[in-house]
């Protein structure tokens, strides 16, 4: 992103597109009856619902193909908000639950007795039936809090560079739409997506519960939504401040893209970490984005002294596997630890999770033996393959100045063109300029512009005192602050009324210690711009003193040479200090015009 992007844009750590499940990458299914240690899929009130057995507490889980990725920049957090709500009745007390809220998908669930599952999902669905609106705006604030509490990270960066304001780069963004959504919003939105139709449902158990009563609503199934992309190709890069260097690229789902995911996670530890002793960090991560796509990222930490050569090192390890050099032994490690989950006890319960993502994004699942029978095909030429594909889509974050020499091309990190339009400098540097035009608004600097059209503004917000901030769909954004460029309310009525309403975020007022003021640098820094009005003054100002003080050097010769005063009692000393002061200003007023003309 540019840097034009305002800091209040925090980058938490990592993107979730799907809650925190088991690998959905190969799961199983079998049509075999209760008991069996495999998956039965039934309906209740309209949900489809997975069965698998477990010993012990009973854990459950009502997933929604709805997420962040569905809304949009001026409605972010309106999923995570109907999540919050959803659960607020159930207070207090020592029931295991929870609620999560991914950029694809939306995860209540609980572990406890078969009563605990039961009140639960039923408090659950009877809360998505009738939201608590009266606590809408305690609820705003504890997500404003929870979002100051995340930590950033390159994952979530990489998404916002990959994907812009939209689609799976929201979950990167702030949740502007809590300013806006109102009562009338969230219920329109629990009646649109937390549908049965929508839902899947599983539990650890034989049978379904007694006394479950979810009677969510009808509505119908939404797949995933199409990714949106800010970048115009890869593989690319850009800078990050983390330190280290993340990876990221989407590529279609599929065992050998898992198992290559594995080996590149060993072979970079073993290279980064313990050859090259540049990491701590060192892995790799498969997760599944949509029905047909995942996301591969590879992450490695360093030093500052030791970031060069990561990058190198990280850049090569990409390189062989590229090339097809693979050991043999690395991949049979990987595939017999994938095999061996076939193995564990009570598998059908494990792969619930996994099982209930694929069904609910439209992703097929495998039998045993066609999950088994894909691991036991994978080669080195189909990882080999995979590691093509993951460079060809790669975006990379890394800490130094350029990794073009690795084939890599810059992503966007300025807009490409400006608008057309009234140029206003700013109070405090001539050098910056906002333009305000019929088209769109840009800010433009020596080293650097962002332009953002009014066709393409996802986001405006407006604050009381003027300001107003613009953000595209690639994901660049121009503040516009009055104080700074001493911008009329007339041409923030253009503003205002070329972008969709649909887009604008009404903005409370702010801490007036959070407004920026055009305090220009005071005489200093104008008198050492060669472009401002005061650095003329000042020219002007020496020169008058200089002529002053020539004409008083003047007369003070003049009456120290008089010839009707001795010679021996002739005091030059006043000639002589004011003569020196007029060439001092002379000098003075020569050397600010030079430098005002650009001459050294």
């Amino acid at each position: 992103m540019p840097a034009t992007v305002p800091p209040d844009r925090p980058l938490p750590d990592p993107v979730p597109v799907l809650p925190a499940l088991p690998a959905a990458e190969p799961c199983a299914h079998s049509g075999e009856g209760p008991g069996s240690g495999m998956i039965t899929e039934t309906s209740v009130a309209g949900i489809r619902t997975l069965l698998a057995h477990r010993p012990g507490p009973v854990t459950a889980g009502l997933l929604f193909r709805v997420g962040s990725a569905d809304e949009t920049l001026a409605t972010s957090g309106i999923t995570h908000l109907v999540e919050h709500l959803a659960l607020y009745r159930h207070g207090l007390g020592d029931l295991h639950y929870n609620g999560t809220t991914a950029a694809a998908c939306t995860h209540f669930h609980v572990t406890g007795t078969t009563a605990d599952v039961v009140e639960y999902l039923n408090g659950v669905c009877a809360a998505l039936r009738d939201l608590p609106v009266e606590r809408l705006e305690t609820e705003k604030e504890i997500l404003r809090t929870e979002a100051a509490g995340k930590a950033g990270g390159p994952a979530r960066a990489a998404a916002a560079w990959r994907y812009g304001p939209g689609s799976y780069g929201l979950a990167a963004h702030p949740e502007y739409g809590l300013h806006k959504i109102t009562e009338r919003d969230v219920r329109d939105w629990a009646r649109t997506w937390f549908t049965a139709e929508n839902a899947v449902l599983w539990i650890t158990g034989d049978t379904v519960p007694e006394g479950l009563d979810l009677g969510l609503p009808s509505g119908a199934w939404h797949p995933a939504p199409e990714p949106t992309s800010a970048l115009p190709g890869t593989p690319a890069y850009f800078h990050g401040d983390d330190g280290g260097v993340c990876l990221t690229a989407v590529v279609p789902r599929s065992t050998r893209a898992s198992l290559f995911t594995e080996v590149l996670g060993k072979e970079l530890f073993r290279e980064l970490r313990q050859k090259g002793g540049y990491s701590y960090t060192a892995a790799a991560d498969y997760s599944v984005r949509d029905a047909g796509r995942a996301t591969v990222v590879a992450y490695a930490d360093s030093l500052p002294q030791k970031q060069d050569a990561l990058v190198g090192a990280f850049v090569d390890v990409l390189a062989k596997l590229r090339a097809g050099r693979i050991e043999q032994s690395d991949l049979d490690a990987v595939r017999a630890s994938a095999l061996a989950r076939f193995d564990l006890p009570d598998l059908g319960a494990a792969m619930l999770p996994g099982h209930a993502v694929n069904l609910l994004l439209g992703h097929r699942n495998l039998t045993p033996a066609e999950a088994r029978a894909e691991l036991g095909a994978v080669t080195t030429e189909d990882l080999r393959d995979v590691a093509r594909e993951v460079w060809a889509d790669a975006l990379m974050q890394v800490p130094t100045a350029s990794v073009e020499w690795a084939g890599l091309t810059p992503a966007p990190a300025r807009s490409a063109d400006i608008v057309e339009g009234r140029r206003r400098p700013a109070v405090a540097d001539d050098a910056v300029s906002l333009i305000v035009g019929a088209e769109g608004v840009s800010v433009v600097a020596p080293d650097d512009r962002a332009t953002v059209r009014y066709a393409d503004c996802v986001l405006l917000r407006t604050f009381p005192d003027g300001a107003r901030h613009l953000v595209d769909r690639n994901g660049f954004s121009v503040t516009v602050e009055p104080s700074l460029y001493r911008i009329d309310p007339a041409e923030l009525a253009v503003v205002d009324a070329s972008v969709p309403p649909s887009v604008v975020i009404a903005m409370p007022p702010r801490d007036p210690a959070r407004i920026p003021r055009a305090t220009r640098p005071g005489a200093a820094a104008a008198w050492r711009n060669p472009r401002s009005g005061l650095f003329a003054a000042a020219i002007w100002g020496l020169g008058a003193l200089a002529v002053v003080m020539a004409a008083v050097t003047g007369v003070l010769l003049f009456h120290a040479t008089d010839p009707a005063v001795p010679v021996g009692d002739r005091d030059l000393r006043p000639v002589k200090l004011s003569g020196l002061v007029t060439v001092g200003f002379a000098v003075m007023c020569v050397a600010r015009h030079r430098r005002r003309s650009g001459r050294t």
